[in-house]
């Protein structure tokens, strides 16, 4: 189902706010998709705008992990922290900010998983 960007036509008084222009294909975007922990990786290759082409990771497993400049591939756990939402901990959703668990420490995650199809990060505290 389509999702439109632009604002409500009423104000939150009930008013209503007068349109400016009409409705643009450009402004559907598509539903949220969530990157949660997985057994297996899932990804989903989308075709963006000009007939480029977008990554969706749906389902992580691992993790590149920068320890002091290098970069390992370790297992992801669990999410432990999610400035986006408190309940995305409880959903183990992966997103840019959030903290995970890894068998080396814990981690934020650098990159955007639904943009990039891949999970990078920082390691914060052993």
């Amino acid at each position: 189902m389509a999702i439109w960007k632009l604002r409500s036509k009423r104000k939150v008084s009930g008013g209503r706010y007068h349109a400016s222009h009409k409705k643009k294909a450009r402004h559907i975007t598509r539903d949220p998709v969530l990157t949660r922990t997985a057994d297996k990786i899932k990804k989903k290759i989308l075709r963006i705008k000009g007939g480029n082409t977008k990554v969706n990771l749906q389902g992580a497993t691992e993790v590149n992990l920068m320890i002091k400049g290098k970069a390992k591939k370790t297992k992801i756990e669990t999410v432990v922290e999610n400035a986006a939402s408190r309940h995305f901990v409880r959903q183990n959703v992966v997103c840019k900010g959030a903290i995970i668990k890894t068998p080396e420490g814990l981690a934020r995650v650098t990159s955007r998983p639904t943009q990039d199809g891949i999970v990078n990060a920082v390691l914060v505290k052993k």
